[in-house]
């Protein structure tokens, strides 16, 4: 598989791309401290936290587990709480930044790329290392980013001009669930941790979502090329995603090794559409090192 160059500082990262759900870290950081500040008071008024327990538990020596016990899960909250809070940071920023190079080189030849799609663009780290690679390579090809938020869509428009790709770059709105292309239409479709917000008005674990999903990704085969290649980083689904591939008769199907992002699992799957209609089941391949 192609190299790219990944070295890059978070700052940079998040100076020119911001944050998503900064609610979220928010959140995380703000119980993180609470549980924080509520173990050392747990530490430092031990002896009157075992004396309130007492007056409910007859024996001194149960009075003095649960206040222990309350004490202990009390700091291993507060632990988890500010490891979440960094693997969040770290996962909206500089993983996704590596996770987008590491599609972009899963992608063997680039100069002979005139028309690349991003399902679900957001705040354009994909996006724009896509247009980097096209600008790299001197093509004269350019990059569709496709989002449901037109508000996105402006803000990964000024992304791409801070990052020099503004020529190799379109962005619109639109339905990822009907995609306002052609049959046929991109020699290469990424999407990165976004096929999976899809039909979450549903529940993520309903049918009705995985249905929606599955729409996704065959919307996804049915505007790439014959012989084109599809590349998507993702959440959970993974294995499903894998199978309805399976069914639509892609080949080469990759699976990365599993990278903890947002705090769950996450895969890589790359494909390939066959340049004609094949018959019979598809082969995944594990490529650890894709």
């Amino acid at each position: 598989m192609g190299k790219t160059n990944s070295s890059r500082d978070w700052t940079q990262i998040y100076a020119i791309y911001g944050m998503d759900q900064w609610q979220t870290l928010v959140f995380l950081l703000f119980h993180a401290v609470f549980f924080s500040l509520l173990s050392v008071l747990f530490l430092l008024y031990f002896e009157s936290i075992f004396h309130f327990f007492q007056t409910f538990l007859s024996s001194p020596g149960a009075a003095r587990f649960a206040a222990g016990f309350s004490g202990g899960v009390t700091a291993i909250s507060a632990v988890c709480l500010f490891f979440a809070a960094a693997n969040f940071f770290y996962s909206a920023g500089p993983l996704h930044y590596d996770m987008a190079q590491r599609m972009v080189g899963s992608v063997n030849d680039w100069s002979t790329v005139k028309l690349a799609l991003d399902i679900g663009c957001g705040r354009g780290i994909l996006l724009n290392a896509v247009a980097t690679q096209l600008k790299k390579t001197g093509s004269s090809g350019r990059v569709v980013g496709l989002d449901p938020s037109k508000r996105t869509t402006l803000s990964t428009l000024r992304t791409a001009n801070v990052e020099g790709v503004g020529e190799y770059v379109t962005c619109r709105e639109g339905d990822v669930r009907s995609l306002p292309f052609g049959d046929n239409y991109f020699d290469v479709v990424v999407s990165a941790v976004f096929v999976h917000t899809v039909g979450k008005e549903y529940g993520h674990r309903t049918v009705e979502a995985a249905a929606e999903r599955m729409r996704v990704l065959g919307e996804m085969v049915r505007v790439l090329k014959p012989g084109g290649v599809g590349v998507l980083w993702d959440l959970l689904h993974v294995p499903e995603y894998v199978r309805r591939l399976q069914e639509l008769k892609m080949e080469d199907i990759r699976v990365s090794e599993r990278v903890t992002a947002f705090m769950v699992s996450s895969h890589m799957v790359s494909f390939r559409k066959p340049s004609q209609h094949v018959v019979g089941p598809g082969e995944v391949r594990l490529d650890w090192r894709c």
